[in-house]
């Protein structure tokens, strides 16, 4: 019987070594824990429902959560430079993170409007069909037609403050912001104008 025992021990033992050990991953995110975080840090700028009415702060309301908390975990890396959000979330988990980009993706984005009528058939031709003679790709094809954007992929676009919106490209364009090679790429063969343009349009997007 010892022996038995002392066998059936030592094959539990091998079979334990012999398969690796499982994370369960990242726990579901908390959408009440969100919201309180959310409330603390980020309500001052960005609105108590994420729809911000000042054009330098972004909506974030209904944005893919995935998109959310990569930019969040990368203000706080430094990989995407920025002195005010980097000191806003140097205090927050991965955990904070997910709960509060989950609670956003929940809130209903507000509508925007196009301003500049002289310009929105531009900004229609470069975000549905880029600008073939120079190799830029149309903005659709990444952030969709609507511009509700590829979830886990490509954030969502429409509403977007169009002074908010020019301004990344901007930055994309000078080498300011460099979290999106892809976004680098595609803003730096653009002029003045044509960011204007489909910022402008795509503010009207819905």
């Amino acid at each position: 019987m010892k022996k038995l025992l002392a066998s059936l021990l030592t094959a539990a033992a091998l079979a334990a070594t012999a398969f690796p050990a499982f994370s369960a991953g990242p726990a579901k995110p908390d959408l009440a824990k969100g919201e309180a975080s959310y409330a603390a840090v980020c309500a001052a700028c960005h609105a108590a429902d994420g729809n911000s009415t000042t054009v330098a702060n972004p909506k974030l309301a209904q944005q893919h959560p995935e998109y959310l908390t990569k930019q969040l975990q990368e203000f706080k890396s430094g990989k995407r430079a920025n002195a005010i959000m980097s000191g806003m979330v140097a205090a927050l988990t991965d955990d904070d993170m997910r709960n509060i980009s989950a609670w956003l993706a929940t809130k209903q984005a507000t509508p925007g409007f196009a301003k500049d009528k002289a310009m929105v058939m531009l900004g229609e031709r470069i975000y549905r069909g880029g600008i073939a003679d120079r190799n830029i790709a149309a903005c659709a094809a990444c952030h969709s037609p609507n511009g509700a954007g590829i979830p886990s992929q490509y954030p969502r676009l429409a509403g977007q403050h169009a002074d908010y919106t020019a301004a990344q490209l901007v930055q994309f364009r000078d080498g300011v912001r460099n979290n999106s090679i892809q976004m680098t790429g595609v803003a730096a063969k653009l002029n003045d104008r044509e960011i204007k343009a489909v910022s402008d349009y795509i503010a009207g997007l819905r």
